[in-house]
């Protein structure tokens, strides 16, 4: 495994041209890794011949992020942290910032379903993991729709309407909620075309959610 991963750093760094990577992130490796030390040890080498700057990690579980922190050498966790799927926040994120460990949210908007544009009718293709994936048969179930059974997530975007009543698009809303917390560095959000794109920055420019409607995205 060490000389896979020191292959996958140095072929990356002949690919880009480049002579450091600035990050470089272990994507959802399986659990029993973060219970070798000597996997973590080899980035230790890696940045000391100045091939990397800093290592992170991209996790399933709120436990393995924890585990992750542990070692010195993980300056940022991907984590998977959205309006249904909140735990990382009980846990994790006040340990992140003891640590002074950099917070990268991934599938911030619970796979589309946070869109607001899915419904019963939508049809999705095959290859994608909207449609094989919903019961975990191909990576973590926590993963695709955060977990959530489809049917039941659209229910509970019917009720986050009822919340926000003036917003046709509710993407920039579940980002906005994200942000709203101090401990995170960036969100990365899918974007499969431009009109994506430019309603996921105008998160930006949005006030802060009001304590109410927090309180109402809690209780759902």
């Amino acid at each position: 495994m060490k000389i896979t991963h020191r292959k996958y750093v140095e072929d990356s760094l002949k690919n880009t041209g480049l002579e450091c990577l600035d990050l470089i992130q272990l994507h959802c490796p399986p659990t029993e890794v973060y219970y070798r030390p000597e996997i973590f040890e080899l980035f230790d080498r890696l940045k000391e011949e100045g091939k990397i700057k800093n290592l992170g990690v991209s996790v399933e579980k709120v436990e393995e992020a924890l585990k992750a922190i542990e070692f010195s050498n993980v300056t940022t966790v991907q984590i998977i942290y959205n309006m249904f799927r909140q735990r990382p926040s009980e846990k994790f994120f006040a340990a992140a910032k003891k640590k002074d460990v950099g917070v990268i949210v991934r599938v911030p908007l619970a796979s589309g379903l946070l869109t607001g544009k899915f419904s019963n009718d939508t049809q999705f293709n095959k290859e994608y993991h909207r449609f094989f994936n919903r019961e975990g048969a191909a990576f973590d179930k926590g993963e695709t729709f955060s977990g959530i059974p489809y049917d039941i997530g659209l229910k509970a975007v019917e009720e986050l309407k009822a919340v926000f009543p003036d917003t046709e698009n509710l993407a920039p809303i579940a980002l906005r909620w994200i942000l709203d917390a101090p401990e995170l560095s960036c969100i990365i959000p899918g974007a499969s075309k431009k009109e994506y794109l430019n309603s996921n920055i105008t998160a930006m420019d949005l006030a802060p959610l009001r304590d109410d409607q927090r309180t109402a995205v809690d209780a759902l």
